[in-house]
């Protein structure tokens, strides 16, 4: 399952106007200002490149409502990116002299001076201050108000079924405040949202699959299936827990314990706590201790239905059970945001670095890099830099539908994950032995096929692509220098000659055939009743707070001394036993598994549906010897962690 925003947004490519700014947003600071009208600063990207003069129908009215973010540069863009870079690169000699969230403002922060200095400009304009916080300043006023204040005309625009207002041209800002202004956001009103693209139905039902299962992979045989690939197909694992996931990437006696863990979604799960802690009970984890799950949630919550509220529910459940799983020891604290609107994602994100609320966060949502625009882009890359330069690092899936070409019809990554400044983790099928022992990994790509109606065959094997790990390159953001040197040029240079960042970095069980076992408290399917039920799931959803809580465990090697950005790092181990190095047919002989489905989803009322789920098979995304675009370096091996300890 993974959280994806802009479901409401139409595909439109921003191919041609995104790429003049990969170097900005590479390093996530302010150089996209451009010479604009005599006295004035242009924000690059603030003119969606869905607004074109054939899509234009007309000026806005000059009392429609306006609100708007205008993000502040700070005093000191460059250096704050400067020192993020110097601060988490092992070979410099700042490595790890991380800041306190005050020193990160006091030195990097925007000053009082500037923050009145735009305050004083808005209002000029007849713009209503409506909020102000260390990175931006909120306003809202009308169309006239915003049209002087941003030196543009806002008019109404078709984009796809549907008509939003955007700049005619970029929006701008006065010379006496350019420095202070990073970038604003708002002033087109399309959908900046994430909505959810389950692997498996929503959990607002209850959701429960079918069975036979294996305990571990092919402890159950499905010796009265067809064959495939030549061989008995074993029977999907029913789900694994943490027990098999800490052997299988060399928790060893680590447990997390002292390590701040941080998860965002949005909304909040009602029976959180009661989920987890039944969860860890009955499926061998740690029971949790006192104060040990934490929430940070807004004062209230918006656009429940727009966003669809309940199925975050299940987000927030599976990231909780899954960190504490593989890190039983660590402090766990949910950051819901108040909507699934990237102005709330940002707000959650802000608080954990304003507040230094943890070290690692762990972020399973995201959308397509076509749907992102640039001003956003330099907003949370502003955001992802103030942490690493307090030792906090972000973990992002990579995505479920491989290279997005069947969902989007264009071959592209996901942001944030694409962002320079955050690990992007991919995602594998994962095969767990007896005796909690690793057998093998392939890169996560499905195709299914389902049972002939004789039951001597599979139909039209090996089927179609269903799901997969993101992955690729990106046409947005510049090569990354930990990169360079581990990323093949085929890859790197697939969109440019200088080189973009390529997705992801490093990769962790995702399958949902050979999924993670989940508990929550659904409803039944008589609508009313609720009850505490368990079912197997998968996702980068799950790839990521499972690599963050393996990262809590390295944490702990290394003396609780933060990693922060890891991504220098992780690159710096390429290569060596720390990874097990994930390749798409590990035993040469091709793999599936049996899989049998409720056909409503939680009883057999409505029968049975039997399929076979070929692993490895992941759109045109390969996993492959050496770094690959479907699980980045590797996943991590026994030696991992322990290649952290001082």
């Amino acid at each position: 399952m993974r959280s994806r925003r802009a479901a409401l947004r139409a595909s439109v490519s921003l191919a041609a106007t995104l790429p003049l700014l990969t170097g900005a947003l590479a390093l996530g600071i302010p150089a996209a200002h451009a010479a604009d009208q005599q006295g004035r600063e242009g924000l690059t990207g603030t003119k969606p490149a869905w607004a074109t003069a054939k899509a234009d129908r007309g000026a806005a009215s000059d009392s429609d409502r306006v609100s708007a973010r205008v993000y502040l540069a700070g005093r000191d863009a460059a250096g704050l990116a400067a020192y993020a870079k110097a601060v988490s690169d092992p070979g410099s000699a700042s490595y790890g002299k991380y800041l306190s969230a005050k020193q990160a403002q006091a030195r990097f922060g925007a000053t009082k001076a500037q923050v009145a200095a735009v305050k004083g400009w808005l209002t000029s304009a007849g713009l209503k201050v409506t909020g102000v916080t260390p990175h931006y300043v909120a306003v809202t006023g009308d169309v006239a108000a915003a049209e002087k204040a941003f030196g543009t005309q806002l008019h109404n625009y078709t984009k796809g079924a549907k008509t939003y207002r955007a700049p005619t041209t970029t929006a701008s800002v006065p010379d006496a405040v350019k420095d202070a202004v990073l970038t604003v956001t708002g002033l087109d009103n399309a959908p900046h949202l994430a909505s959810h693209q389950d692997r498996l139905p929503p959990p607002e039902t209850v959701f429960r699959n079918a069975g036979p299962f294996s305990t571990y992979h092919g402890s159950n045989v499905a010796t009265t299936l067809p064959d495939a690939y030549g061989t008995k197909l074993p029977y999907a694992v029913k789900g694994y827990t943490g027990r098999q996931l800490r052997a299988a990437y060399g928790a060893g006696g680590h447990t997390g314990k002292g390590v701040r863990i941080a998860i965002t979604d949005a909304y909040a799960s009602p029976t959180i706590a009661f989920d987890a802690a039944t969860y860890a009970r009955r499926n061998g984890d740690a029971a949790w201790t006192s104060g040990q799950l934490r929430q940070v949630l807004p004062a209230k919550y918006t656009r429940t239905k727009e966003c669809s509220a309940a199925g975050w529910y299940g987000e927030e459940t599976l990231d909780v059970e899954a960190v504490h799983a593989v890190a039983p020891g660590a402090q766990v604290t949910y950051v819901g945001a108040a909507s699934c609107y990237d102005e709330d994602l940002l707000d959650s994100l802000s608080k954990i670095v304003d507040r230094h609320l943890a070290d690692l966060v762990s972020n399973s949502w995201g959308e397509t890099e076509q749907a992102q625009t640039p001003d956003l882009a330099a907003a949370y890359d502003q955001v992802f830099q103030f942490g690493a330069v307090e030792g906090i690092g972000f973990y992002y899936s990579s995505g479920d539908d491989g290279d997005e070409v069947a969902s989007s019809g264009t071959k592209q990554v996901d942001i944030p994950a694409s962002s320079a400044w955050v690990t992007a983790v991919g995602g594998t099928s994962l095969a767990v032995g007896e005796h909690d022992t690793y057998l093998w990994e392939t890169g996560w790509g499905t195709e299914k096929a389902t049972l002939s109606a004789d039951g001597k065959s599979w139909t039209d094997f090996p089927g179609a692509f269903t799901s997969g790990a993101g992955g690729g390159t990106s046409k947005t953001v510049a090569e990354p220098s930990w990169q360079k040197g581990v990323v093949p040029d085929a890859l790197a240079k697939a969109n440019s000659a200088d080189g973009n960042r390529v997705v992801p970095d490093i990769a962790a069980i995702a399958d949902p055939n050979t999924g993670f076992l989940v508990g929550q408290t659904q409803t039944m399917p008589d609508g009313t009743t609720q009850a505490y039920d368990e079912y197997r799931l998968g996702g980068t959803s799950l790839a990521a707070p499972v690599i963050a809580a393996v990262q809590a465990l390295a944490q702990e090697a290394r003396g609780g001394k933060p990693l922060g950005f890891a991504n220098p790092a992780i690159y710096a181990r390429y290569g060596s036993k720390a990874y097990h190095d994930v390749t798409d047919d590990p035993t040469g002989t091709g793999l599936a598994v049996a899989r049998v489905d409720y056909v409503n989803g939680y009883d057999a009322t409505d029968g049975l549906t039997t399929s076979v789920r070929s692993l490895g098979k992941d759109s045109s995304l390969s996993a492959v010897k050496g770094y690959d675009d479907v699980t980045g370096v590797g996943t991590p091996a026994s030696g991992y962690v322990e290649s952290y300890r001082r």
